[in-house]
């Protein structure tokens, strides 16, 4: 079951990398054209260190120590380059997000022993925006921990029917949140923290339509934004395989040597399989992939298996072994096939389904989802 893109930072997670540089701001005196961050923390004795640091890309990067005064206070007072986000913690237990602009006016309160349960901003529509989204971000966690423990309790006795289940309450939650922060993020195109979120939180790949259409407002509010430039990047290339796009054509070799087109199986509902014998995730979804190809494979149903091996004999004792008697191509070059390269494809097992026209009606539909979406495209 999956986990959140970028939960950790929102959430403020003790992983969260710091390196220290040389600091950007000062407690000198705000102006006009300066942002300043006034704290008000209880349990937090006079001399605590109080840690200002920028998210980058990868980790957070160090800008800023203020220490807290006999009355629980701390003040920051500087400028950044742009608009984004920033760590303010005190240890790495205690730590929370706000959104920094040029201006801004932001008052953080809290209790400095359990700070990210605790904190409250006001004064920065973003940085209340922002906590917002992490108060339900961190109730939505909560509910998947549950049901995740639940789901390896139910594995242990062997209760499938009961896994089963608890998979799909996991992912009814993920997309419940996820509608959510689509909200969020519509009502407030204009805020850093939608194109954080959209950068971070949603699967562009899964919703290309709403990422691409949120990239283009925020190409028009926040065209010079670290994020919206990632987001330009990062959809371009999924741009030729988004949902109703026609799929581009793999032509490859099937086990025999002769090339099999994907455009071959034109007329019927076709699964592109990404996959490899050495993959354990791929091997294991197998079975449910074998399942429902036996079921719809003569209701016009189809498969176009893509491997990323590199070994020929390991390729084809896998294809024997896990009785995959659908079309099999491969030119045998691992992450650098040819198919792989065409699709974007990141990780696997990773499948893209086509309607009669060859166009992508699905992505990465594993387990009951396939079945359930092929019985309601054939009934």
């Amino acid at each position: 079951m999956k986990s959140f893109l970028f939960m950790g930072a929102l959430l403020g997670m003790a992983n969260a990398c710091n390196k220290n540089t040389t600091p950007t701001t000062s407690a000198a005196g705000a102006t006009a054209s300066s942002y300043q961050i006034n704290g008000q923390l209880q349990n937090a004795p006079a001399g605590t260190k109080v840690y200002l640091a920028e998210l980058g890309e990868t980790q957070f990067v160090s800008r800023d120590t203020a220490t807290v005064d006999d009355k629980g206070q701390f003040t920051f007072v500087g400028t950044v380059p742009e608009d984004g986000l920033y760590q303010v913690k005190t240890t790495d237990q205690n730590q929370v997000l706000i959104a920094l602009k040029n201006g801004a006016r932001v008052a953080l309160t809290g209790d400095a022993q359990k700070l990210s349960d605790t904190y409250a901003v006001k004064g920065s529509p973003d940085s209340e925006l922002l906590q917002q989204i992490s108060r339900r971000m961190q109730q939505t966690k909560i509910q998947t921990s549950r049901l995740e423990q639940r789901y390896n309790q139910a594995g242990q006795s062997g209760r499938a029917d009961s896994m089963k289940l608890i998979e799909k309450q996991f992912y009814a939650v993920q997309a419940a949140n996820t509608a959510q922060l689509k909200v969020a993020v519509r009502q407030n195109p204009g805020s850093v923290v939608s194109s954080f979120v959209v950068a971070s939180m949603i699967d562009p790949d899964a919703d290309f339509a709403f990422a691409d259409s949120m990239t283009t407002q925020f190409k028009k509010t926040q065209p010079e934004s670290r994020y919206t430039k990632s987001l330009v990047a990062r959809l371009e290339p999924l741009r030729a395989t988004a949902i109703g796009t026609v799929a581009p054509e793999i032509n490859l070799s099937a086990p025999d040597g002769k090339p099999v087109t994907l455009t071959s199986l034109r007329g019927k509902y076709v699964m592109i399989d990404f996959w490899a014998s050495w993959c354990g995730p791929c091997r294991r979804e197998n079975p449910n992939v074998v399942k429902a190809y036996n079921k719809y494979k003569g209701k016009g149903f189809e498969i176009y298996g893509v491997s990323f091996d590199q070994d020929r004999d390991k390729w084809l004792k896998a294809i024997k072994s896990d009785g995959l008697a659908w079309t099999q191509v491969s030119d045998l070059k691992g992450w650098e096939s040819a198919a792989g390269q065409t699709y974007g494809i990141k990780s696997i097992p990773a499948s893209i389904l086509l309607d009669p026209q060859g166009r992508i009606i699905g992505k990465n539909l594993r387990g009951d989802a396939l079945e359930e979406k092929l019985a309601s495209l054939m009934k």
